[in-house]
Parts: structure tokens; C-alpha cells; sequence
């Protein structure tokens, strides 16, 4: 028995959820992959899995082996990659866990540009919902947050976004635009279905400080939205279809902001802002597939406390302290941007020494 292999195979029946989903996922014939398992437990003396038709489940010895299996596996691949550092370019199979709006609006739309760059990086993104931390089973996790992060791993800024108010030009013909936060109580809203935005919602007036906007502050307690959800897409494409205001983050709006899909609304206004995140498991060597993709995203979007997709639209918010401030302050009064203008690419080649999950 290839006691590695079975390792492997071991972990990614656990990351995909079943043993013919593994099979695919590892281009593996199902019957191998069980017998591969079958044998590892079989060596060890134990039961693994718990299997039922319907689903599997780790053993409490299954659980323990797998924490130090993923720690072992990790390793391994971190001597792989010192020892070919130096001599390979960038190749392999990069996992990545995103959010799926993240996945959608932004990473899609960048990934032939790095296919092209590292055409031996494969690239495999899971979007099942919302992602809080960073996940160990991953190369990469991608998250958004408010607060700074806390754990035990490396964390990379992306980027900030700023979650905006908006809708679709034919509504606000239809509607009027607001110029109040008051004046909301008299247009259809789409919110998330969250209990502390239920009770209030607070707008801001002035530059953003370090950890809020200065300036006047107003709370609205919204009426019953005309739609309520979770799924950020749905509430996304309603509001390109007129059906009301909306609150979204930036880099979901870009395309639609820059197409004049959607305008933004009370831009006088702030809400709150996120920061983006490439978060990834302490190692003493990052793989260069990974390190690639890292560098490739810091250059797409900034790698810096600023909104890169509100910048690109021309309706950046400017923070105090920024060195940007001036000159965007500058430009922006001098130069109209005109519909169609990118990103621009402000970051550089990632730094070796990474920062900590607690870096601002």
C-alpha cells in the first residue's frame, strides 16, 4: 500500500463529501479510492468513516488521524516546494474557498489572465456560501470582514470594499432619487434577512476615520423590504431589474456601476466597509502555485486599504490619513472618468514575510 496516497485520497474523500465525489475530484476510478481507504484503516487497526448509503462521517479516531494526516501532507508538500523553488516555474493544483459573489463578480473574470501567466496552474474554487475564517483544507481562503482577523494563520489585505446603496437608473427615473436617508421610507428596499439591520441601519456622513466615518450620523429603521434574502446574486440581479435599493459591496456593482446598470444612491452616504482577505495555514514555504496566485491577486486589486472598485467607477470614498487622499481628492476634481476605465493595478510581488492574521 502507497501509505501517502491513501492519505491523500483519506483527505479528500473528507473535503469533497463522499467517495465518488473524491473519485472525480482526483480523476480516480471510485473502487480505487475505496480500496485505498479500506487498506489505510485496515493497516492502521481502525475504523476511519462511519458510512451510511447516504452519507459518511469521521470516527473519533478518524478525526484525530486526519488533523495529523492534513499536518503530515503539508509538510511533504512544503519540502516538495523548497527542493523545485528554485528551478520549476509555478504548477499543480491550486484549492481555493471563496464566497461565492467574490468568486463570481471578481475571480472569474481575472482567472484567463493568470491561466495565461501559469498555464500549469489548475485552479479549483468552492463557493458553498458564506466564509468566516480561514480553512486549513484549502491553499487559499478568500474571506471579507469587518473586524480585524484572529487565529492561527498568514493573512494577506486584498483590498477594502465598501458595501453602497443603489439601483437601476429606471427605477430612480421612476421613484426619485433620495437625498435624505429619511427618504427611503418612501422607495422599495431589498435587504438580508439579518436581525441587526432589521433594527437599524446607520449612515455616515464625511471621510472615513480608522475605524468609521466622521461626521454627521443618521439611523434608519427600515420598513418591510419588498424582497428579503441571504443570496447576495439574487438581490444583485433585482436590483438591476429595477425592482428597488439596494445595499452591496463594491466589487459585486463594478461592472454594473462602470455600464451605468446601476448608479449609487445618497453617495454622500456611508454604510460600512470590509476588508478583503487572502487568508492561508502558517508554513515556513508557501508553494510557488500558491505564491503565484497570491502575487497575481495583491497586483489585481491593490493589496492596499483602499476601494479599487469604486475608485475605477469615480466614486471612491477617501480615508483619512490615506496617501491617496490628496491626489484622488486632485483628480478627481480635474479628470471626469470616463465608463469603460479598469482597475488599476497598485500592488506589487508579494513579500516573502507574510503578515499575521491580526496585520491591519
Amino acid at each position: 500500500m502507497d501509505q501517502l496516497k491513501a492519505m491523500r485520497v483519506f483527505a479528500r474523500v473528507i473535503d469533497e463529501g463522499g467517495f465518488a465525489a473524491a473519485a472525480r475530484a482526483m480523476d480516480m476510478a471510485p473502487a480505487v479510492v475505496t480500496r485505498l481507504v479500506a487498506e489505510l484503516e485496515a493497516h492502521l487497526g481502525a475504523r476511519l468513516l462511519n458510512r451510511t448509503t447516504r452519507r459518511i462521517s469521521l470516527t473519533e479516531v478518524g478525526d484525530a488521524f486526519l488533523e495529523r494526516a492534513r499536518r503530515i501532507l503539508g509538510e511533504i508538500e512544503e519540502a516538495e516546494a523548497l527542493a523545485g523553488a528554485s528551478t520549476t516555474e509555478p504548477r499543480g493544483h491550486l484549492r481555493v474557498l471563496v464566497p461565492p459573489a467574490l468568486a463570481v463578480h471578481q475571480l472569474a473574470k481575472h482567472l484567463p489572465r493568470f491561466h495565461k501567466q501559469y498555464p500549469q496552474v489548475t485552479v479549483e474554487l468552492h463557493s458553498p456560501g458564506p466564509v468566516e475564517t480561514m480553512d486549513d483544507a484549502f491553499d487559499l481562503t478568500l474571506l471579507h470582514a469587518r473586524k480585524p482577523l484572529d487565529g492561527e494563520f498568514v493573512a494577506r489585505r486584498l483590498a477594502r470594499t465598501e458595501v453602497i446603496l443603489c439601483a437601476a437608473p429606471e427605477y430612480l427615473e421612476k421613484r426619485g432619487r433620495p437625498q435624505h436617508p429619511n427618504d427611503l421610507h418612501t422607495h422599495d428596499t431589498l435587504l438580508p434577512p439579518i436581525s441587526e439591520l432589521q433594527r437599524g441601519i446607520t449612515f455616515h456622513t464625511g471621510d472615513w476615520g480608522d475605524d468609521e466615518p466622521s461626521g454627521d450620523a443618521v439611523t434608519l429603521v427600515p420598513k418591510r423590504p419588498v424582497l428579503s434574502t441571504s443570496h447576495t446574486d439574487t438581490m444583485y440581479a433585482a436590483a438591476l431589474h429595477g425592482l428597488g435599493v439596494a445595499g452591496l459591496p463594491s466589487f459585486m456593482i463594478e461592472d454594473a456601476l462602470l455600464e451605468h446598470a446601476l448608479e449609487r444612491v445618497l453617495p454622500e452616504w456611508r454604510l460600512f466597509s470590509m476588508t478583503l482577505w487572502a487568508t492561508m495555514p502558517t508554513r515556513k514555504h508557501m508553494p510557488a502555485r500558491t505564491r503565484a496566485f497570491l502575487d497575481f491577486l495583491i497586483s489585481v486589486f491593490g493589496g492596499e486599504d483602499r476601494d479599487p472598485w469604486l475608485a475605477a467607477a469615480g466614486c471612491e470614498t477617501l480615508y483619512e490619513n490615506c496617501p491617496f487622499a490628496a491626489a484622488a481628492k486632485t483628480a478627481k476634481a480635474a479628470t471626469p472618468v470616463a465608463a469603460g476605465v479598469g482597475v488599476q493595478a497598485i500592488g506589487s510581488a508579494i513579500d516573502p514575510a507574510a503578515e499575521p492574521a491580526t496585520a491591519s
